[in-house]
């Protein structure tokens, strides 16, 4: 297995799960949000403030853009989909699995909306934007996993296994005896 890259909106566990199951497969972990921030000097609040919607899809785009590794299981930023550069890139980097959470969800796990560097244009709703990315999320996954009303672990497990359902051919045993 070469890359995973876990797509989703803010709050689905990108980074939380991506940290884990790099552990439990022995890959590394890329952040690519923490990336642009090393990159352009300051927070994704700040940027987005500073720069607007706009310009900081652009840097996203460039951050996912310029990710050239191997066994690593890279957590883009949720707006990662807004740009068919990212996507194209991302589905030709690895394996692109979209942690599927309903709205209700996502509005539940997202309490610092104003400050955490969510990409929303001037009078735009995280309901907005939800119903903006699914289906882009949903067009460059190869894999979708529910992601709501489980743990950590039980989303980690969902994960790996479909992956393994993935890789495993058709009709063949699940392990060489």
């Amino acid at each position: 297995m070469d890359n995973i890259i876990l797509i989703g909106m803010p709050g689905s566990g990108k980074s939380t799960v991506g940290v884990v199951l790099a552990k439990a497969l022995g890959m590394r972990f890329v952040d690519v949000d923490l990336l642009i921030q090393e990159r352009e000097g300051a927070l994704l609040q700040r940027l987005l403030d500073a720069r607007g919607v706009e310009r900081f899809l652009d840097l996203e785009r460039d951050a996912v853009c310029s990710l050239d590794c191997h066994g690593t299981v890279v957590a883009p930023g949720g707006s990662c989909v807004c740009r068919e550069e990212s996507i194209a890139h991302m589905r030709r980097l690895g394996t692109v699995v979209y942690l599927q959470l309903p709205l209700a969800d996502v509005e539940g796990r997202i309490h610092n909306q104003a400050s955490r560097g969510i990409a929303l244009a001037p009078g735009q709703t995280l309901a907005d934007v939800y119903r903006y990315r699914v289906p882009l999320y949903e067009k460059c996954a190869h894999i979708t996993v529910p992601a709501g009303g489980q743990s950590l672990a039980d989303t980690v497990e969902a994960v790996k296994e479909a992956l393994s359902r993935r890789l495993r051919p058709s009709g063949q045993p699940s392990c060489e005896a």
